[in-house]
């Protein structure tokens, strides 16, 4: 009860000041103080957590410091840990649906016929290929081979000039 009524005589102690000029002027000059020391006290945090100005600081502060940064550390590092496997995971999803389209575009070009024979030999479109793993913590290896070499046949047509590009 007693706490009440302090905030009390403290809030209307403060609306009255409010409407004299001087006395809210001191308010706001008191204000303006608190939030300077405010400032300061950050700008030194910033400064230790920089590594700057540590000679005034104890074991139990150092310590203090250590685990702040390190908790900060850990923190960064899942953020962009969930950032690359987002894009990872965007990025094999755009690849099966590039990979999709080329069947697709293949399979118009070439007929479904020899898309069906091409699909047991993808080399054949695809001669370079990766894979991603679906583990986190597996390590990525990319390999890139030379394409085997294929022997084309080029024709020209005599009506109207079209390349025709078979397999030997």
């Amino acid at each position: 009860m007693k706490s009440v009524i302090e905030r009390y005589t403290k809030t209307k102690d403060d609306c009255q000041q409010l409407h004299n000029p001087v006395s809210e002027l001191k308010l706001w000059q008191r204000e303006a103080e608190i939030l300077g020391q405010q400032l300061q006290d950050l700008q030194g945090n910033q400064r230790q957590l920089l590594g700057e100005e540590l000679s005034g600081l104890g074991i139990k502060e150092l310590t203090n410091l250590e685990n702040q940064l390190e908790m900060s550390l850990k923190g960064i590092r899942m953020k962009k840990e969930q950032i690359l496997k987002d894009e990872i995971q965007e990025l094999t999803r755009k690849g099966s649906i590039i990979h999709q389209e080329n069947l697709e575009l293949y399979k118009k070009v070439y007929g479904t016929r020899d898309a069906h024979a091409v699909n047991g030999n993808i080399n054949y479109i695809y001669p370079y290929r990766f894979t991603v793993s679906r583990e986190v913590q597996a390590p990525i290896h990319l390999q890139l081979s030379q394409p085997e070499p294929q022997n084309f046949e080029m024709q020209v047509g005599t009506s109207d000039s079209r390349y025709v590009r078979r397999q030997l």
